[in-house]
């Protein structure tokens, strides 16, 4: 049911900034022409809030040809002047902040505290950082390496990269998709997740407002069945990243196989949250509770698996119950929410899903239930603690995306670290102890892309994200994301001025 008051000045008005279209292609808004609409509902209230012409494969090609067109422009311009208009865009981010926020909010469900202090300056500093990071495209110092030659690397982008991100972060992953891509000198084409379009066409809008080029930046809003498998098939892509599900992964990257496309897949997780017997008790309580709980637990990184030595077991599992207990659900924009609902309710029944069926083996601590009342209306779930789950358990084995925290104790620092790399997942993990030895051995061991120490989930510009094993390969952020997005030419002089060379003789003739 349209909400004719989903327009107020508290929330977003969608409907009126997004009045042209839901795509976004060769700098301007226009409509898909797939024939079919969707609508953006508000998780917190289960009302629509904007309804929109979905992309079909014809608006696929016409932004596959805007970013072709624009890509010899943006490839030549300097690292300087992408750098000049990085830093211009960071700043029109920077003056929209508090838009941004909101239309994350009302299309995500997150709390607007998280919004504004987590999603919104991050990917701000993510856009200020390659601003900087366009101007030190770094390759190996030229040499003298066989004696007779001078070698140096070229780095070149690569052409039109074909993105696809996720509803859980959608301008935070729109952002880790676009930014490493256009500093480099590529052009994109982005399909955000069709549930949550809002923040990657403001993205987009703010780009074209920053100064950066028409077609450098495109944006088709569609199913991925037909937009985004036409966009991974491509024959004018030359590259896909995607952040979503292994299971998707594993369709994204036979599709790409197909066409020999550079790959970069960000997948699953089911992080592990290692806890000593010699860690601060509280601070891993309250560690376990943000962690797990971050975005209603809809994190890849999330910690969703605790390991607790023994002696500190039973203290760990109550006082953590007790912390969940005070987290406060509501509507994403009222002051004091803490929680908002997950993104749909039919994430919220898979979510219950896992949860009911672990009764059946496991102890439900706290939670365990979607709330009464007006939050009814919403996709709420409760922060739910279980404990006493078997290893080889579902609820410890898959990856749930929902705020429930799985604990499970273990005797050896060998046993801990063999837990902690039993799944098929490897993005993220945390180690708990004061003990520098430990955790260093952690951090060698534990097969992640990322390990914290005494924390879990910060996460910062300058370094690099992505995982192990299922949880896909190439790195989000940093100057590492180049080596996604770049590619890497030997250029060799001879510095002779001989005709015949010595090593001809191996083709004719004798030294």
């Amino acid at each position: 049911m349209h909400n004719p008051g989903n327009a107020t000045p508290d929330r977003f008005p969608a409907e009126e900034r997004f009045a042209e279209g839901a795509q976004y292609i060769a700098g301007r808004l226009t409509r898909g022409t797939s024939g079919r609409t969707h609508a953006v509902v508000d998780p917190a209230s289960g009302e629509e809030v904007l309804r929109y012409e979905l992309a079909g494969t014809a608006d696929v090609d016409r932004a596959v040809a805007a970013a072709r067109e624009a890509f010899p422009g943006w490839a030549g311009a300097t690292p300087g002047e992408r750098s000049d208009a990085l830093h211009r865009f960071a700043a029109v981010l920077a003056d929209r902040a508090e838009d941004f926020a909101r239309a994350e909010s009302l299309q995500c469900g997150k709390p607007l505290k998280l919004s504004r202090e987590f999603d919104v300056p991050g990917t701000i500093d993510n856009t200020a950082f390659f601003a900087g990071a366009a101007r030190l495209l770094q390759g190996q110092s030229a040499g003298e390496y066989s004696g007779d030659h001078t070698s140096y690397i070229r780095r070149e982008p690569i052409g039109v990269v074909g993105s696809i991100a996720p509803w859980n972060y959608p301008l935070q992953m729109a952002a880790w998709k676009v930014l490493p891509a256009i500093a480099a000198g590529n052009t994109i084409v982005l399909k955000p997740a069709e549930i949550t379009p809002l923040t990657s066409l403001l993205f987009a809008q703010a780009a074209t407002d920053a100064g950066i080029p028409d077609g450098v930046i495109n944006i088709v809003t569609g199913t991925g069945r037909e937009a985004g498998e036409h966009l991974v098939g491509h024959p004018d892509v030359t590259m896909t990243s995607f952040t979503g599900s292994t299971a998707v992964g594993k369709r994204v990257a036979e599709i790409a196989t197909a066409t020999v496309k550079r790959l970069h897949l960000e997948l699953g997780g089911k992080a592990p949250f290692v806890v000593f017997d010699d860690a601060d008790p509280e601070a891993a309580a309250h560690g376990a509770v943000a962690g797990a709980l971050i975005n209603t637990g809809q994190d890849c990184t999330a910690a969703t698996r605790a390991y607790v030595q023994r002696p500190l077991y039973d203290a760990f599992v109550a006082r953590t119950a007790a912390l969940m207990e005070t987290v406060r659900l509501g509507d994403p924009f009222a002051a004091g929410t803490d929680l908002g609902p997950l993104i749909s309710h039919a994430q919220r029944d898979r979510v219950a899903g896992f949860v009911d069926r672990a009764r059946a083996y496991a102890r439900v601590v706290t939670g365990g239930e979607a709330p009464e009342g007006e939050l009814a209306k919403g996709a709420y779930y409760r922060p739910t603690l279980i404990a006493d789950a078997a290893q080889d358990s579902e609820v410890v084995q898959s990856e749930i995306f929902g705020p429930v925290l799985v604990v499970l104790p273990f005797d050896t620092d060998d046993e801990g670290i063999a837990l902690a790399n039993d799944t098929p997942y490897g993005l993220a993990a945390s180690a708990w102890s004061r003990d520098v030895y430990r955790t260093n051995r952690a951090t060698r061991e534990i097969k992640a892309g990322c390990v914290w120490v005494n924390d879990h989930i910060p996460i910062i510009s300058e370094m690099p994200h992505g995982g192990y094993k299922s949880s896909g390969y190439g790195k989000d952020m940093s100057a590492y994301s180049f080596e996604e997005y770049t590619q890497i030419k030997h250029v060799m002089f001879d510095n002779t001025a001989v005709a015949a060379k010595d090593w001809h003789r191996t083709v004719f003739g004798d030294r």
